[in-house]
């Protein structure tokens, strides 16, 4: 083999800080980086799909819901995972984009926050010895979905 790119990295084993399920969109990538920085999240263990936590809340099959639910396990199991990070975007194309709640972005916000919550039910039935927290991604910022609200933090 051929030798084309150089870096160092520890080949220790680590601990991951969070499971972070996020979608592949590439517009959310930087925001989806700098947050978990933010929040100190400097080992993730990412879990990259479409749609993000979207496979959990409303999969299209089994499978999809299955094989999200594995990667989960293998972080905990692999890398000492204690924390359960779910996200959704705005504008994401597996819910239909904006344009599926009337360009309504009030109306996309609440049904995001519900379908997190389903996510974050789901992964809390599974695994009740994980903490799990949902956010929310627009082109302005981050949301935490709370019990009442969608509260901005970043």
């Amino acid at each position: 083999m051929e030798k084309v790119f150089h870096f160092d990295s520890p080949p220790e084993p680590y601990v991951a800080d969070a499971a972070v399920l996020c979608c592949f969109d590439q517009r959310i990538r930087l925001a989806v980086y700098k947050f978990l920085q933010k929040r100190g999240i400097l080992r993730p263990d990412m879990i990259v799909v479409a749609g993000g936590a979207k496979t959990l809340a409303s999969p299209r099959n089994d499978f999809e819901r299955d094989f999200i639910l594995e990667q989960v396990r293998m972080s905990i199991l692999l890398h000492k995972t204690e924390r359960v990070f779910l996200m959704s975007h705005s504008d994401c194309a597996t819910y239909g984009g904006l344009a599926a709640f009337g360009g309504d972005p009030d109306k996309e916000a609440r049904h995001h926050k519900q379908e997190l919550g389903r996510a974050a039910e789901l992964i809390r039935g599974k695994f009740p010895e994980v903490q799990v927290a949902c956010f929310f991604i627009t082109f302005q910022g981050v949301f935490a979905t709370g019990e009442n609200s969608i509260e901005q933090v970043a």
